[in-house]
């Protein structure tokens, strides 16, 4: 979870012709799958593309990632450039220890699938993976999601290169073991 606080300001009430201030405001944000959801049905499309938000969209999502209750929509006017920066930097957190290897093999085209909250849905049902999970942040629940998707695959045949190099080795071993030449 991300807090910001939005401070005070004074503004002018153009009606009274006087200054009002307009208190601080704290928010609490949590970037996750519940967020991405709420997001989606407002929008009606696909949050994970590399597609560019527009500003509307992009404080929609902020909108939709905010826990805390009773926030009025003019508060969101009011975030500066360093706000949106640290939501951004919470956004991009990688937010676990786990990483994944892919030296050595050929990489996969990226899937034509579109990925949607519906989808994540699935693939935490197919795992069985705990329903709170949704409230994690986004990117650890997706790295869970692909540790199961690895720890389920079928082992990988050897290469014939990898198990002529085994069994040379293999013999090599009993050979020495042995005392033999062969």
């Amino acid at each position: 979870m991300l807090s910001i606080t939005i401070p005070a300001m004074e503004i002018f009430d153009e009606a009274t012709s006087m200054f009002d201030t307009v208190p601080e405001i704290s928010l609490t944000l949590e970037h996750s799958l519940v967020s991405l959801s709420k997001w989606e049905s407002e929008f009606e499309k696909p949050f994970l593309t590399p597609d560019e938000k527009s500003n509307e969209e992009a404080l929609g999502y902020i909108r939709a990632m905010t826990t805390t209750e009773g926030i009025p929509p003019e508060a969101y006017k009011r975030l500066t450039n360093e706000h949106i920066s640290q939501i951004n930097a919470y956004i991009e957190a990688k937010m676990t220890a786990t990483w994944f290897s892919d030296t050595g093999k050929a990489k996969r085209p990226p899937s034509r699938e579109q990925v949607t909250s519906e989808l994540i849905y699935f693939w935490m049902s197919n795992y069985q993976i705990n329903i709170e999970a949704q409230h994690w942040h986004l990117k650890r629940l997706i790295t869970l999601i692909e540790v199961h998707s690895k720890k389920n695959e079928p082992p990988k045949k050897m290469g014939k290169q990898e198990m002529l190099a085994q069994r040379a080795k293999i013999n090599a071993e009993r050979q020495q073991r042995l005392g033999t030449k062969g």
